[in-house]
């Protein structure tokens, strides 16, 4: 349409220049108007035409960009690729936090997961996130064995520009990650050892000599949970005869055990083991020697995790009080990835909601850090209820 128009502009512009040439002055004027006309109106359809044409290349360059874009979301699939560098297998806790993260982060749910189970080995660990930062996953997760030894391969992650999201244990020699999601392990630590004071002024028990089985040494729920215990038995004057790892699993826990029925016969009336799977292998031990424990026997057995067979024992009357933290990390994780994915700044630590359990006898009124603590009865509903 532009160009019909231009031509029939030249077209008349050339006509008025012949009728200038035969000869009136007022034909001459005549023409000179209408050729200033002609060119007024060229220009101007010169400038639509070319604003026509910059509208198209702008709609074409969206094009391929909008292309460009539905070839790299068909290229995965559309999902948001993962990497979950996992600790082990080594209690129902781990477990379960693993299946929390295999059922959030499944391809129903729009992600592509690449899990790898450390078997709590360190070096395979730190490798297992090399390997995902090759295969170029979109955001990776890790659970670590120890809280020390990863600026160099966080680095790395940091370079590849894929973001890092540490759940469980903490990190403590980097800070070259968006999220951490989990426990406050030193916060448990110290309810343990408040209840302890609380409960054992209610039984008129005035002397506290206790045997601690620990977690994997070096990790941050072991640390956090051996300082804020002793933190409180400092304070009030108790005895820790001993602390020995038994890793977090119930094999440990038993030969531990086994090992302190041995060493300390008679000389000890607290255990405290700082998971479940431990304090099952502690109570074999414990029955083996003939050792009473629970409420109302000679040893006040103390654990954490609060997985399903830990309360189980708690109704039985054989743990007197489990300190629960919670393995379900996954859907705060998918939160903090959603946030990234929305181009928001997640919260640098995100604590999840714990409880603390027992039986009404052993429910006592405690606080920490001036914080008043509410615990919870340990009915059928709430075991059907936990993980």
């Amino acid at each position: 349409m532009k160009k019909k128009l231009l031509g029939t502009l030249l077209s008349a512009a050339m006509v008025m220049s012949l009728l200038a040439g035969c000869g009136s002055s007022a034909a001459t004027d005549a023409a000179a108007d209408a050729a200033a006309t002609v060119e007024d109106a060229a220009d101007d359809a010169a400038e639509e035409a070319q604003a026509e044409v910059v509208e198209d290349v702008e709609a074409a360059e969206e094009a391929v960009e909008e292309a460009a874009a539905d070839a790299g979301a068909s290229s995965d699939g559309g999902n948001i690729s993962i990497g979950f560098a996992q600790v082990g297998h080594e209690s129902d806790w781990r477990t379960a936090s693993t299946k929390s993260c295999q059922d959030v982060f499944s391809e129903a749910n729009g992600y592509d997961l690449s899990f790898v189970d450390c078997d709590n080995d360190e070096a395979a660990q730190k490798e297992a996130v090399r390997s995902f930062i090759e295969q170029g996953v979109d955001y990776i997760i890790i659970d670590p064995i120890i809280a020390t030894g990863w600026d160099t391969v966080l680095t790395e992650c940091e370079d590849a520009g894929i973001p890092v999201i540490v759940i469980d244990r903490t990190i403590d020699d980097s800070d070259k990650y968006v999220a951490w999601v989990g426990s406050n392990f030193l916060t448990e630590g110290k309810a343990a050892g408040e209840w302890l004071k609380a409960y054992a002024e209610k039984q008129g028990i005035g002397e506290i000599n206790a045997l601690v089985i620990s977690g994997s040494t070096g990790a941050s729920a072991q640390i956090g949970r051996s300082d804020g215990f002793k933190e409180i038995a400092d304070r009030e004057g108790w005895t820790i005869l001993d602390e020995q790892t038994g890793d977090f699993t119930e094999a440990g826990g038993q030969e531990v055990m086994e090992s302190y029925c041995k060493s300390y016969e008679g000389k000890f009336n607290v255990v405290v083991c700082q998971n479940d799977n431990e304090a099952f292998g502690a109570m074999t031990a414990m029955d083996n020697a003939g050792v009473a424990y629970g409420p109302g026997n000679d040893v006040i057995l103390i654990s954490f995790d609060a997985c399903t067979a830990g309360l189980e024992d708690v109704k039985a009357g054989k743990i007197s009080a489990d300190f629960e933290c919670n393995p379900l990390a996954a859907p705060f994780v998918e939160m903090v990835i959603q946030q990234l994915q929305n181009g928001e700044t997640p919260d640098k630590e995100v604590y999840m909601e714990e409880h603390w359990y027992a039986l009404p006898d052993q429910i006592v009124d405690f606080s920490i850090d001036g914080a008043a603590q509410t615990m919870t009865e340990v009915t059928d509903d709430v075991i059907a209820a936990q993980y």
